[in-house]
Parts: C-alpha cells; sequence; structure tokens
C-alpha cells in the first residue's frame, strides 16, 4: 500500500536557520534527467481512443454533472458550455473527475445570504417559492442594471471614437494619451463597487508599456526574480520569456559574457554554449543588445526578451525563482525544469507521473523544491543529489493537488486540491500537520472549489488562498481562522490566482471579466456600521484587456521601475501592476498617488 511519508532514508534537517544556497556546480552535476521514483498505484487516465470517431463517442457516453444544479450531460455538451477562455488544464480535470461548473456560479452569494431549507411540508414549500421569486427579481433588477451600464457604455465609446477620430488618435495604441507631458502613458479605464465611495487608490494609474506580441496563445504565469529586475511569463507556447529592466540590463548582460570567457563547458556537450548563440528567437541569448534608437527611453523593461528558454512540449503552468537566479518551470509535459539567467540550456530535467501544477523553491534552502501534481503526491526534491527527498500523498476521493507554496518561511508546506482543501505538512518530514476546508458555510460556495493559489503573508502568520467560487480569503494560521474573504472579481474555471503588493497593502487578481481586480489588504471599516468586519467588497478595477486576465502581479521593488527623484514631489505610495491575458498580452502599469 501507498505509504504516508518517504522512503526510509532520511535528510538532515532542511529549516535549519543557516542559509544554504543552490549553486552552477551542484545544479548542473549528475543526471540530467531526474525520475520520480516512488511507490504507489498511478491515478487512471480517462481513455480518449484512438481516432477522432472513438473520442466523439466517447465524449458522448460520458456524463458530466454541474456542480451547481446537479443536471448530467454529456461530456461533448458541457464542453460546449464552458467559457471561451477556458484553460487546458481545467478541461483535463473536468475529463478526469466528470464534474464541471458554470459562470453563473461565480457570481452567486454565498453564507452572505441563507438558503432556505428543504421541506415537504406547504410552508416550506411557500418560503421555497418565495426565495426563487425574490431571486428571479433579484436577477431582473441586476439585468436590467448590467443593460443600462452596457448601453450607457456603447454611448460613451461612441463619444471616445468620434473624439479619437477627429484627433486621430487609435485607440489601442499604447501611446495615445490625454497627457501631453507623458507621450507614454495613457489612462485606463476605471471602476470601483458599487458601495465603494472613495477614496481611491488605482483612479489614475496609466498603462507604460505593452509586452505584446511575444506570447503566442495564453499568458498562465507570471513571476518576478526577488531583486524585481527580472520577470519571467510562461503559458500556452511552450516557452519560458525572461524580461529585464532597461537599467539592469548591462548587469545581466555582463553575467553571461563574464560566463562564457571564463571557457566554462556546457553542462551537456551536445548543447551550443552561449557565445555560439546568435539570436533570441531560436531560444537563446543574444550577448549583443538590441536597444533601437526608436525605442522610447521611458519604458522601465527592453521591448525584446532578455532570452527564451525551450524545452518543454506542453503548456506552462507554474515559475519559480531562487534568490540567486535559478528559474524553476512547471509544465502539462508532466516535467519541471531547472534554468539559469546565467546559461541557454536546460540544467536538469524533473520527471514526474502526471501534470505539475505548482512549485516553489524552499525560501531558505533553495537547494530544495516543492512540486505539486495530479497524481496527488506532494515532493520535496533535492537539487543536488538529484532526487525526491520527501513525498507524501493526498487522502480523499480526489486526490488532484492544484496548488503548492511554503509558509512561515519554511516551516511548512501548504498544498490546495481540487476538492478545496488546504493542506499542511511539517516540511522537515513532510508529515501531515492539519488542513482548512476553503468554501462557505451556507449557499453555492458550502461545496469546496478548485485551490488555484496560496501566497504567504510574511511577519503576520497568514496566508491568501484563490479559489473557483470566484473569492480570495484571508486565513490566520494560529487558529485557521478566516481573517478576511475578499469578493468581487469573476474565477470560476481559470487558474488565475491572487497575490500581494511589495508592502502587503493591497492585493491583486486577475478575472475571467477582462478587468484586473485591487483590494485593500485591511480596508478601514471604521465608518460603516452594518458591514461585515471579516467582508471586503470594496474592491478596484482597471480594465485593459480584451480578454480573460489570467494573471495580475504587483512589482516587488517599484522604486527600481519608479525611482524616486531628489527634490521631488513625495509620494504616499507607487505601485508597477502587470497583467497578462488569454491572448497574450502583457501590459505594465505604473501608479503613483501624491500625497
Amino acid at each position: 500500500p501507498c505509504g504516508l511519508v518517504s522512503p526510509g532514508s532520511t535528510v538532515r534537517s532542511i529549516t535549519k536557520d543557516l542559509q544554504h544556497s543552490l549553486d552552477l556546480a551542484s545544479a548542473t552535476s549528475g543526471d540530467k534527467v531526474v525520475t520520480a521514483q516512488v511507490s504507489g498505484c498511478r491515478r487512471p487516465m480517462l481513455s480518449t481512443g484512438p481516432v477522432s470517431s472513438a473520442l466523439d463517442e466517447i465524449l458522448a457516453s460520458v456524463m458530466i454533472k454541474n456542480l451547481d444544479t446537479g443536471e448530467e450531460i454529456p461530456l461533448i455538451q458541457a464542453e460546449e458550455k464552458l467559457p471561451t477562455g477556458i484553460n487546458p488544464l481545467t478541461l483535463h480535470i473536468m475529463r478526469r473527475t466528470k464534474e464541471y461548473i458554470t459562470n453563473d456560479a461565480a457570481q452567486s452569494d454565498d453564507d452572505d445570504k441563507a438558503q432556505a431549507p428543504l421541506s415537504d411540508t406547504d410552508g416550506g414549500k411557500l418560503k421555497q417559492k418565495t426565495v426563487q421569486l425574490k431571486k428571479f427579481l433579484g436577477k431582473s433588477v441586476k439585468r436590467a442594471k448590467h443593460l443600462a451600464e452596457e448601453y450607457g457604455e456603447k454611448a460613451v465609446n461612441k463619444v471616445k471614437s468620434v473624439r479619437d477620430e477627429v484627433f486621430h488618435n487609435d485607440q489601442d495604441d499604447p501611446s495615445s494619451s490625454d497627457d501631453e507631458g507623458m507621450p507614454y502613458t495613457r489612462p485606463v479605464k476605471f471602476k470601483a463597487a458599487h458601495s465603494f465611495k472613495g477614496p481611491f487608490d488605482f483612479d489614475q494609474i496609466k498603462v507604460v508599456q505593452d509586452l505584446s506580441g511575444e506570447h503566442m496563445g495564453a499568458v498562465w504565469t507570471m513571476k518576478f526574480s526577488h531583486c524585481g529586475r527580472l520577470l519571467a511569463t510562461a503559458g500556452q507556447d511552450n516557452v519560458v520569456r525572461i524580461w529585464v529592466l532597461k537599467n539592469a540590463f548591462d548587469y545581466f548582460n555582463n553575467m553571461r559574457i563574464k560566463y562564457n570567457t571564463e571557457g566554462r563547458v556546457s553542462p551537456s556537450p551536445s548543447q551550443e554554449s552561449l557565445c555560439s548563440s546568435k539570436s533570441d528567437t531560436d531560444g537563446g541569448m543574444s550577448g549583443v543588445p538590441e536597444d533601437p534608437d526608436s525605442e522610447d527611453k521611458n519604458l522601465p523593461f527592453r521591448q525584446v526578451p532578455f532570452c527564451k528558454y525551450k524545452g518543454h512540449t506542453a503548456d506552462l503552468l507554474d515559475l519559480s525563482w531562487s534568490k540567486n537566479y535559478f528559474l524553476l518551470s512547471s509544465s502539462m509535459d508532466k516535467t519541471v525544469r531547472l534554468w539559469h539567467i546565467s546559461r541557454r540550456e536546460c540544467l536538469c530535467c524533473f520527471q514526474h507521473i502526471d501534470f505539475v501544477t505548482a512549485i516553489a523553491f524552499h525560501p531558505r534552502d533553495d537547494r530544495y523544491f516543492l512540486s505539486g501534481s495530479l497524481d496527488g503526491k506532494l515532493r520535496l526534491w533535492n537539487i543536488p543529489d538529484k532526487k525526491v527527498a520527501l513525498w507524501n500523498e493526498v487522502d480523499g476521493q480526489t486526490r488532484l493537488i492544484t496548488a503548492a507554496n511554503f509558509c512561515q518561511n519554511g516551516k511548512y508546506a501548504v498544498i490546495g486540491t481540487y476538492d478545496g482543501r488546504c493542506i499542511f505538512y511539517d516540511t522537515e518530514r513532510l508529515k501531515y500537520h492539519t488542513q482548512i476546508h476553503v468554501r462557505s458555510t451556507r449557499g453555492r460556495n458550502r461545496v469546496g472549489r478548485k485551490i488555484t493559489g496560496i501566497e504567504p503573508l510574511p511577519g503576520e502568520n497568514k496566508i491568501l488562498v484563490t479559489s473557483n467560487d470566484s473569492r480570495i480569503r484571508l486565513y490566520d494560521l494560529r487558529d485557521l481562522s478566516l481573517s478576511m474573504k475578499y469578493k468581487g472579481y469573476v474565477n470560476s474555471s481559470s487558474q488565475i490566482k491572487a497575490s500581494f503588493s511589495h508592502d502587503y497593502s493591497f492585493i491583486v487578481s486577475g478575472s475571467e471579466d477582462k478587468y484586473v481586480y485591487i483590494w485593500s489588504t485591511y480596508h478601514d471599516l471604521s465608518k460603516f456600521t452594518s458591514v461585515r468586519r471579516d467582508r471586503n467588497d470594496f474592491w478596484e478595477g482597471i480594465k485593459a484587456h480584451n480578454a480573460v486576465v489570467t494573471s495580475a502581479i504587483f512589482a516587488p521593488h517599484p522604486s527600481l521601475i519608479v525611482p524616486q527623484e531628489a527634490g521631488a514631489e513625495k509620494t504616499d505610495h507607487t505601485e508597477v501592476l502587470l497583467s497578462a491575458d488569454f491572448t497574450g498580452a502583457i501590459k505594465v502599469f505604473i501608479n503613483v498617488k501624491k500625497v
């Protein structure tokens, strides 16, 4: 039988206060391809048949349950009902679990409004009818409001299009703006929660750069390096792209040139060295800066990627940086690949049994990393030893791991599951510690939905959990209580995850309704008498995309991008925000709020 703890060979404590670090020598020594050799049975995959006719037959015969209504319909019909912006991981999980969720659930109320209990009595039936009538009327009012807003918006857009035609402004051109002094910026469409009357923090945010045109297909994940000077993006086209701030280009370019001039050999003789690389287009790194004179000097990032990493054969799902510029990428090709910013080739490939949905370097010892997979196993890998150091397995009927991270500075590993659980393991031995059922107490969201993201809040013993019930929750790890629930955005089927700003003052998330949503981590509720203290519906939204916003993150060190000039006006806060969408578009925003 499958054991809960790893094989007998134990590793020395990896949570000691000593800071250990991965180096190129240990990263490239030993096997270049590592297999996850752990006991246990593989989960059966849904057979799809050898030819398309057999596939259609299966799609028609397999019944899928709608988690909202309980209705069962053929898989082929369910796939037609899904939103156009659905990601392949969601589609795969739907086929595996034979369950799906419609977009309506994302907008539903949770435990803020109690549902009428089911009863066979006439009184119970009457109560049910009354609740249904109220819901119907509520939906009618919402629909009317939506139509009014839509037609109002169309009228405004018509006026704007006439204005743009008169002034020859291109609506999609990021350089068009009403600000004469800053021609490279433009305002974005801003909205806020109906009950939120301000003051707003992001109503003056502007798009300052568009990095679109590189990614072919959706961007599923974006991660900044710890130093804040490098940005990794990846998704549907199987390629990892690294973007560099213009003011840091020389530093990283010199790093890779130094690697070449020192005459070090590549870890794999079959791979070309950096100095033989001709261009970025073939996955290599060009040693010659390409910064055309026509490019606006005010743009924070170089318009072309610093490098591209090719090797994965399916969609990339997650990325993780170490403090010394190693990068991990996980994929639906069932592998995790290790890269370094100074190297062209993949340093090591860690093979899994199923899709690898989440990865994270250990925060205090980056010789180790955590991986979560759809095979239900959580693994702690030792990179220098090229093996699985510790592993554990999720229990329960649905054992799909869909999110993973470390919390409390590496003391615990925490995973999120398809059925809405956050499970904590002691990192020392990867033994089960405790778990949280992420769900509402009543209403449609009383059933746990897929966890899509887990982010620690350092210093406060809290974690931020994103899930497919269109809710983001902040939990206190001291007693596992819910500190705050954030609402407003739409995340019913995507792998969207929320994250914090550099000083943890704000939370940001993409959304299926094409907006970027921002909340204050701790909104001032003192002026409200009837508002629950553990609910935050006071969001601000910005729209700069025409597709599902699949990822949105804050820059960890905005001062590197917007330096504070001597003698300049003091600012309350400056934020740099990036968002990416289903079409591969990436936008860079800057928000400066004056005191």
